[in-house]
């Protein structure tokens, strides 16, 4: 299982969603739902703009669970 990172590292920099998506011009309810974990893909420009924003990596965004 592929586990998204957004909540956590969101929650530890203190950064709402809403200024995420200013911050990468992303739209509000699409980073809602990725902050969810309620989407199945995403797009390698989202990931880029994400990680861009944020200054991560994709091995920070997201980790492999094995089931």
């Amino acid at each position: 299982m592929i586990k998204n990172n957004l909540a956590k590292i969101l929650g530890e920099r203190q950064i709402k969603i809403t200024e995420l998506a200013r911050m990468t011009g992303l739209n509000y309810i699409g980073l809602w739902k990725f902050y969810k974990g309620k989407t199945k893909m995403i797009e390698f420009a989202t990931m880029e703009k994400i990680c861009k924003s944020l200054r991560i990596t994709v091995g920070e965004l997201f980790e492999y669970i094995e089931e």
